[in-house]
């Protein structure tokens, strides 16, 4: 049986018709950049998570830089981080000039172990950038009491998301910023490039508008150095086609994790140690995992990816090199073994597909293709 790691065109079936009018009628506007469809995205995605502010921008890795910028973070500053988490994370903190210092992961969550970071601050700190990795939020209240301690910003990298929680609250809503991603394979995601940035304060999302718009506020009068930020009126469109079937999907998806848990466990794999199942947290803190991607642990990793590649069943490595050692932070001179969490996860971690429309049949067919590898190869 054939099952992808994501089939965004069985998602797309079921809004053709809303999506292709909505974009007819931008068409037919002829108003692509900002103005009103952004705008209503902004007050749409703004309500969504919980944060009075939201700032349309070109993408999620944007979305980081242009915080970054509006906090005036640069040359001979800090920013501490995750080395486990995709590119445009630390990538933004060097694309300011600022220096990204790693703090390793929670085994369990995969995301920043929080009890690590105030030993990393330094004088020269001036922010925290947990990521939301896979869905589920970071621990919010010991960063939030840190960075309070040390008069540091805080960041969320709620790129995989988008409508998750920590104890009641959206991600994107606690820290002084929640920047996120619409790439298409994204939960919510549009028809290329797109992000958003939430903030509760309206100076800093004033700034970021002027920000993402050269720094010229009015038109060709330029107060700050900015760039070109701009999310286009399409995307955000169909962000907002997209977002009333969200909830729907993430309990979709959610569904589709129980699924895996039940199947894992009743095949004694979980049991034996040949499987460990992602933590999830919304059992016992009210938190809420969105399931942007569902990774699971196990030994022979890219063996077993083989295999499954082998039979047509979708899955990928998120992330085979931790950020503290891939090539271009070497001048940072961080060395293997210094992370050892993100580094092992970096080895045995594989997603499964996850996505709304998957059938119970290609759940079952995955866990028993990855048993049968599991249990010939212990």
């Amino acid at each position: 049986m054939k099952v992808p790691l994501l089939d965004l065109k069985a998602q797309y079936a079921t809004i053709r018709e809303e999506v292709e009018r909505t974009v007819l009628e931008i068409l037919e506007s002829q108003w692509f950049i900002l103005g009103p469809n952004v705008q209503e995205c902004e007050k749409q995605i703004g309500e969504y998570c919980h944060c009075p502010h939201a700032v349309g921008v070109t993408s999620g890795t944007d979305a980081l830089l242009i915080s970054l910028m509006a906090e005036q973070i640069g040359p001979g500053d800090e920013v501490i981080t995750t080395p486990y988490t995709f590119f445009a994370t630390a990538g933004s903190v060097s694309r300011v000039g600022a220096t990204p210092v790693f703090v390793d992961i929670c085994p369990k969550t995969f995301n920043i172990e929080a009890s690590q970071i105030e030993s990393r601050i330094t004088e020269k700190t001036k922010a925290i950038i947990p990521v939301h990795l896979y869905g589920q939020c970071a621990a919010m209240d010991p960063i939030m009491e840190i960075a309070s301690r040390h008069g540091l910003v805080v960041i969320e990298d709620a790129a995989q998301a988008i409508g998750a929680e920590y104890k009641g609250r959206r991600a994107g809503s606690i820290g002084h910023y929640g920047c996120f991603s619409f790439f298409p394979s994204k939960n919510l995601g549009c028809a290329g490039d797109g992000g958003i940035v939430t903030t509760q304060d309206p100076d800093r999302a004033e700034r970021l508008r002027t920000l993402r718009a050269h720094g010229s506020k009015p038109k060709y009068y330029h107060q700050l150095i900015g760039g070109n930020f701009r999310l286009d009126a399409i995307q955000a469109a169909i962000i907002c086609v997209k977002l009333k079937y969200l909830d729907g999907w993430t309990k979709a998806r959610q569904a589709n994790a129980d699924r895996y848990r039940h199947l894992f466990t009743e095949t004694g794999l979980v049991e034996k140690g040949l499987v460990t199942l992602p933590l999830d947290l919304s059992q016992t803190t009210g938190s809420r995992h969105i399931y942007n991607q569902f990774v699971i642990r196990v030994p022979n990793r890219d063996a077993l990816r083989s295999h499954l590649t082998e039979r047509g069943i979708g899955t990928e490595i998120y992330y085979p090199v931790p950020m503290h050692l891939q090539e271009c932070f070497a001048p940072l001179g961080y060395h293997e073994g210094d992370l050892p969490e993100s580094e092992l996860a970096a080895r045995e971690t594989i997603a499964l597909p996850i996505y709304p429309e998957l059938s119970e049949d290609q759940i079952t067919c995955v866990v028993q293709e990855i048993r049968a590898f599991l249990e010939s190869s212990s």
